[in-house]
């Protein structure tokens, strides 16, 4: 069905209007997805928003895969649902993923930031390719030809399940090895469900397995399987381990019981929804607890979401960098992704943000008992350098007895498997790879993609990244046929 041409002015007449959540009273009762059922016709009132605009900036500049946004906006509004799924996998594997928890950049870079609200782009990506499974379009695609060569790719993060999505449909043997039981790495084990329900993952995985890749899970290369072997077996390997070595607080009493990697807590809880079954002496539970989150990121407010679901009496959030304005900041204008106060959905559920606030040391006897902080304020030094200082007479301390530590990344572990292959870093711990991240590593046949390579990011940056690097791989393999 076709539509008329749209009005240059919906964007104008239509107002913006996001994805309806469920009640927090109704979705702190479980784990499941909070978006609420859509209809078609939001979908492509939403997508007439779309003006036209001279240089699609949400394209070119916002977007790092490229998607091509105005052009699937115009196939939705037109009711083109089919093309426009089609259109979008040209540039994005797993675009329900992205439309899940992306943080929207392209949005950001939306023309209609010049004064009024963007385009719902994630939402429209969202309901494209959930429409595309719906009906069937989204099938396994198995190579035309084989050309010999295969690929060991060594994590099963975002990073690793779009690479072996192109490296096997270039016709390259393709084999997933992940340490643990089940594959997604940090999309399984890292992101609550609420946000990204399981079941998203095992779709894709399926469809992967049945286009030819194959996953060996419970396997710690390095330790299971010694990396000779693998060099020996094949003709590439990708080093896919994302940035897990997590940034520590070593104050005073650190030591001290209760006091986690935010990581650790995430993944644990994971599994517990998953039906795993955890030792009591290894459990981390918020019921009933007073809980502290050090870090104001995307990590810190899934730990809050978590431990609101998991029944926790009180929560805090401490930043240590300036509360960011409630509007667009001005040293991040249009087109930029916008520094200015995000408040997510676990945000809404409850708790108490502060901004500003250095942790001085962690309090108790053998458990966590009370953290020790003060307000600090930020200035520019005589090399116009930010410094902070503390401010007087502002120490305060809080009661608790869960710590929940989610200050980000530094660099990929450094493990047995690293220290095997003998591969070099880079300044800030990266495993060093030439062209600035777009290549080889320093070992022969080895390459690595995603945040082990670039450093801690968001997964559209690991999909985009190990777009170009399959590329550049398949290349290599092709150059010694």
């Amino acid at each position: 069905m076709t539509k008329s041409k749209k009005n240059l002015n919906n964007y104008k007449d239509i107002q913006r209007k996001d994805f309806e959540h469920r009640s927090v009273k109704e979705r702190l009762k479980d784990y499941k997805i909070i978006i609420k059922d859509y209809t078609d016709d939001l979908i492509m009132q939403q997508a007439s928003r779309c003006q036209d605009c001279g240089i699609p900036f949400c394209h070119g500049f916002g977007c790092p895969i490229e998607n091509m946004i105005p052009d699937w906006n115009d196939l939705v509004y037109r009711g083109l649902w089919k093309d426009a799924c089609e259109l979008l996998h040209e540039t994005n594997n797993f675009p329900e993923i992205t439309g899940m928890i992306c943080p929207a950049l392209c949005e950001d870079a939306c023309t209609l930031n010049v004064g009024m609200d963007p385009v719902t782009v994630k939402n429209i990506e969202l309901a494209i390719v959930e429409k595309g499974f719906k009906n069937g379009w989204i099938v396994p695609i198995s190579p035309k030809i084989k050309t010999g060569k295969s690929v060991a790719i060594i994590g099963s993060g975002p990073a690793g399940l779009v690479a072996a999505q192109n490296f096997n449909r270039k016709g390259h043997k393709v084999v997933v090895f992940e340490k643990d039981e089940k594959i997604g790495g940090f999309l399984r084990y890292g992101i609550p469900d609420y946000k990204l329900e399981k079941k998203i993952i095992d779709r894709r995985v399926n469809q992967l397995i049945a286009e030819g890749v194959e996953f060996r899970t419970n396997i710690n290369v390095g330790q299971d399987i010694e990396i000779n072997e693998l060099k020996d077996s094949f003709n590439a390997i990708l080093l896919a381990c994302g940035s897990r070595e997590s940034r520590d607080l070593p104050i005073d009493d650190r030591e001290l019981h209760g006091i986690h990697f935010a990581t650790d807590y995430l993944t644990q809880s994971n599994m517990r929804v998953d039906g795993i079954d955890i030792p009591e002496d290894k459990l981390i539970d918020a019921k009933d607890k007073d809980v502290v989150v050090i870090g104001g990121g995307d990590t810190g407010s899934d730990c809050i979401g978590t431990a609101r679901r998991q029944g926790a009496k009180n929560i805090y959030q401490f930043e240590i960098l300036p509360k960011p304005p409630i509007k667009r900041a001005q040293e991040t204008p249009w087109p930029m992704y916008a520094k200015k106060l995000r408040t997510s959905t676990s945000h809404d559920e409850g708790c108490d943000r502060r901004w500003c606030i250095l942790t001085k040391k962690f309090i108790g006897n053998n458990n966590i008992e009370k953290i020790s902080g003060i307000e600090i304020e930020w200035y520019k030094d005589d090399k116009n350098q930010w410094q902070m200082k503390e401010k007087v007479n502002t120490e305060f301390e809080i009661n608790t007895q869960l710590v929940l530590l989610a200050m980000g990344f530094i660099h990929p572990l450094h493990d047995k498997l690293l220290h095997d292959l003998k591969v070099e870093y880079d300044n800030k711990g990266n495993i060093k790879t030439d062209n600035f991240g777009y290549g080889k590593t320093s070992v022969d046949g080895v390459f690595a993609v995603g945040d082990a390579a670039r450093g801690a990011s968001l997964v559209v940056w690991a999909f985009a990244h190990a777009r170009d690097v399959t590329d550049i791989i398949d290349e290599y393999l092709m150059e010694k046929t």
